[in-house]
């Protein structure tokens, strides 16, 4: 008797041994898997694309929680596949951070909480739930006897066969209806509206209300704001931003403007130097594409090449000094040769702003033409109407122009007024 309980307790020793090597473990304690697992195979087999989605979608834990609750099926989409029939913008995306769920519902949905292996598919029409929650049908294809999932063909049955599941190799990707309407709604941009930024609602102080909004500029009207609000903080800081999308008044190309007017410059000749300045040296025509975009109108006094070449060094070492100098030969104006004229002729002596706040140009008639300028610095209106498209206008002059520094005037005596006697007209009787 003694013998036979020893024998029988050495068989159930044997037996518990045998069973717990055989069976897949309810679930790790220390979140590994087995290196025999369906997981690990998945790695080393012609699905590692599908695998990497796994790994970006942060499932890795929640499969090895399936993997130890029960058995599982994958319907893999082999490399080949993934990377031929599949949509660049679908899987761009899938890869996107904001629709991590809608790629954790995509690969949920080819994991059947199950062991399906192909004997034991349905040879009736079968529905089984996925890890996504969905269903997946299971069909045989009668002419050829092919296995399906849904409009997937199986390709390659019982591809890998582990302890705790099975791979079958489908021709494609699975795309469950939530995940494919999601995509939808991005690609024709429902769910995306592009809001243009507003400023915070200003306050008015004395009566503690919201201040009305301006009303809206018709397209094709003036700025509301002056010209040197406009423009960009200093000429040697940075180069003038863009202009924004959308507004009501950007429907000029201001930057192509700009440049068919620099290029008209050098096709004309002998202004090389100051589109020279205008593209390499400063950032002007950036900011001045930017004005015309927005509305703004510029008249530009360009000097000629043999008057820039009088240009001392002194007068361009400074920082900004080039800057400087053309901002003083730009007008927010549009005006013309013709315009110019009627106008010194008219009233004598005209002062135009500049965009040099706050000195002003000043032109007269002189020699029936325009001069700009005081005395010995003076300049003359050389070559009219260069570029004139109703925004831009290029006037050539003979000299670079310099601004006066106001200095105050010394305080005169007003002479005594001169008394002029008038003798009365007298009346006859």
């Amino acid at each position: 008797m003694a013998s036979c309980y020893g024998v029988s307790k050495l068989l159930l020793i044997l037996l518990t041994t045998s069973f717990a090597t055989a069976l897949p473990a309810t679930k790790p304690v220390s979140g590994q898997i087995n290196s025999n697992s369906v997981l690990v195979a998945l790695l080393d087999s012609h699905y590692t694309e599908l695998a990497e989605l796994v790994e970006k979608a942060l499932l890795l834990q929640t499969l090895e929680e399936a993997v130890g609750r029960h058995n599982i099926t994958i319907f893999a989409p082999r490399n080949d596949a993934l990377e031929r029939n599949l949509d660049p913008l679908f899987k761009s995306f899938l890869l996107e951070p904001r629709n991590l769920k809608s790629l954790q519902t995509l690969l949920m949905f080819h994991i059947l909480p199950r062991r399906v292996s192909s004997p034991q598919w349905p040879s009736l029409s079968h529905y089984h739930r996925t890890l996504s929650n969905d269903h997946v049908h299971l069909t045989v294809d009668a002419p050829t006897l092919r296995l399906k999932v849904d409009s997937a063909e199986i390709i390659r049955p019982d591809d890998v066969i582990r302890p705790d599941g099975i791979i079958h190799g489908i021709e494609r990707l699975l795309i469950p209806r939530s995940v494919q309407e999601d995509f939808n709604r991005r690609r024709s941009l429902r769910s995306i509206s592009a809001v243009l930024p507003e400023g915070a609602p200003e306050v008015d102080p004395r009566t503690n209300r919201l201040k009305k909004p301006p009303p809206p500029v018709p397209a094709g009207a003036p700025p509301v704001l002056p010209i040197y609000s406009a423009m960009s903080p200093g000429p040697s800081l940075a180069p003038a931003p863009a202009p924004g999308p959308g507004g009501p008044r950007h429907h000029f190309n201001g930057e192509a403007q700009v440049k068919d007017f620099i290029h008209t410059l050098l096709h004309y000749g002998g202004y090389n130097e100051m589109a020279d300045i205008l593209v390499n040296l400063t950032s002007l025509a950036t900011e001045m594409g930017r004005l015309v975009s927005e509305g703004y109108v510029l008249t530009v006094l360009a000097p000629n090449d043999e008057a820039m070449a009088k240009l001392t060094t002194d007068q361009l070492s400074e920082p900004g000094a080039p800057e400087q100098i053309v901002y003083y030969h730009i007008i927010p104006e549009y005006q013309t040769e013709e315009s110019m004229y009627n106008a010194v002729r008219r009233f004598g002596k005209v002062k135009y702003d500049s965009l040099r706040f706050p000195h002003k140009v000043l032109a007269q008639e002189a020699d029936g033409s325009v001069k700009f300028g005081h005395g010995e610095g003076s300049a003359y209106l050389f070559d009219p109407d260069i570029y004139t498209d109703g925004r831009i206008s290029v006037q050539g002059i003979d000299g670079v122009l310099f601004p006066v520094e106001e200095t105050p005037a010394t305080e005169i005596k007003p002479a005594a007024p001169v008394v002029k006697k008038v003798a009365k007209s007298r009346r006859g009787k």
